[in-house]
């Protein structure tokens, strides 16, 4: 029988093309986190607190499905693997979902626009979503056993993502008024499209220049097994997993930074004055985060992960502050945010690596490797924890009493904007750091890998 631990390398144009699908992942989670806000309200015109709720139940509906996703890879058993054939059979419909997600017809009554926003995101985001890029961040498991190899991969992946973040920011708003006006719901409907033919295009690309090396390797793990290995006995061994937990906790926390993100076009409207500002908000981000993500290899070959993932909390920090001591300063707020830009990229690398090094240990610990149901914790906490974001702009919003479409707004609602874009990510980086000084599989993984190696090698003996 063949092992499961792999050393072999990943080529080179294949690392490259793995980035594509964080990428085509960004242009939509990326666009609706920041956008889908404003669209639903300025240009759909919905209540600020409707969105909320339209946001927080939909991602929650959509966590458990990253969960069910998760599981139902770990069963898959192909010549392809478990993982490609759900990219490839999901190419089109996500070009499709990423068009619906950014419509609203125009015949709708008035009364149906939230019922019909709600079931468009959750078919986009809960179904098509999450089908492709949960069997997309498993290949990072799936792919290779090196754990240097998987650190590469997992570079690629947030590079382009971020690549594509970048993009975003700078490109909706004149890619939507090119189409017409910002507020028609038809100008914005006519980006999604554009967007969704680069997706399809970036997933068949991913698609073909894929390979899944990581075999099964023992008589409980085999391909044939991994049919009846039940879907509670995957969940049960999952929870069993004490560092899964710890990154699903620190990757929600992410996210729900990244859902609070849709602040930003508030933030450059209603705090700097000039709604344009919102561009280079949104690229001072995400720039950052591109170059500091070609530094965190050379970090991750010298420290280990977690040290690296907690320097970053730290930088990430320094931005945070510097936005809420100097919250009118446009100066001062670009280098804050170009400083937690830096401070992202040590965890957007190092904690995609750290996934596939935590279902090494699941699968040392409990006999059942759960590539699938690990690495959904990835998109778990990028949809609940963009969800809960978006409840909580919502929410701080309302209960600061903004009014969409107003001229003015009250000093109260203009505290919220503010509150919202720095001193509740602040809460959240140091909750953070202290979920990471209990990370301490590092040093336990060279071990780890040595006996799951000497087990393999006692089967192929057999």
């Amino acid at each position: 029988m063949k092992s499961n631990v792999s050393t072999t390398k990943v080529p080179l144009s294949e690392k490259v093309t793995f980035g594509f699908g964080n990428l085509a992942a960004n242009l939509m989670i990326t666009t609706a986190n920041g956008f889908i806000t404003y669209f639903y309200t300025d240009v759909v015109g919905l209540t600020i607190g409707v969105v909320g709720t339209i946001l927080l139940f939909a991602r929650i509906f959509d966590g458990v499905s990253d969960l069910v996703m998760g599981a139902t890879v770990d069963r898959t058993s192909t010549a392809d693997g478990k993982a490609r054939p759900w990219i490839k059979r999901m190419i089109l419909p996500y070009g499709l979902a990423l068009i619906l997600l950014f419509s609203s017809p125009s015949f709708l009554p008035e009364n149906f626009k939230a019922i019909y926003a709600f079931a468009t995101y959750v078919i986009s985001l809960a179904g098509v979503y999450t089908m492709t890029m949960v069997p997309y961040n498993t290949l990072i498991g799936t792919t290779t056993s090196d754990s240097k190899e998987r650190g590469y991969l997992s570079t690629s992946r947030t590079i382009f993502g971020f690549i594509g973040a970048f993009g975003v920011n700078g490109a909706v708003l004149k890619i939507v008024e090119s189409f017409g006006e910002v507020t028609a719901a038809s100008s914005w409907t006519k980006m999604a499209t554009v967007f969704a033919l680069v997706s399809v295009v970036l997933l068949t690309l991913l698609y073909r220049n894929s390979k899944e090396r990581v075999l099964e390797s023992s008589e409980a793990l085999s391909a044939d097994h991994a049919q009846k290995v039940s879907t509670q006995d995957n969940i049960k061994a999952l929870f069993k997993n004490k560092y899964w937990i710890i990154m699903i906790l620190s990757m929600l926390i992410s996210f729900i930074n990244s859902g609070l993100s849709g602040i930003n076009i508030f933030y450059a409207q209603w705090i700097l004055g000039d709604i344009s500002k919102v561009a280079i908000l949104g690229m001072l981000s995400f720039a950052p985060i591109i170059a500091g993500s070609f530094i965190v290899p050379f970090l991750m070959a010298k420290m280990f992960k977690r040290n690296v993932m907690l320097l970053g909390s730290f930088i990430m920090l320094l931005g945070l502050v510097i936005l809420a001591v100097f919250p009118t300063n446009f100066t001062m707020i670009c280098v804050g945010v170009i400083i937690r830009g830096l401070g992202t990229a040590p965890g957007a690398v190092a904690g995609f690596a750290m996934l596939g090094d935590i279902a090494d240990y699941g699968e040392w610990k409990t006999g059942i490797r759960s590539d699938g149901l690990i690495f959904s914790a990835a998109t778990f906490g990028e949809k609940v924890g963009s969800g809960l974001g978006g409840w909580l702009l919502g929410a701080i919003m309302s209960l600061g009493g903004y009014v969409a479409k107003a001229s003015i707004q009250n000093e109260s609602a203009l505290f919220a904007i503010k509150a919202i874009f720095a001193y509740l990510p602040i809460i959240f980086a140091i909750i953070t750091i202290i979920l990471m000084f209990f990370y301490d599989l590092d040093k336990k993984l060279p071990q780890i890998v040595a006996d799951i190696q000497n087990r393999a090698k006692g089967l192929n003996k057999t």
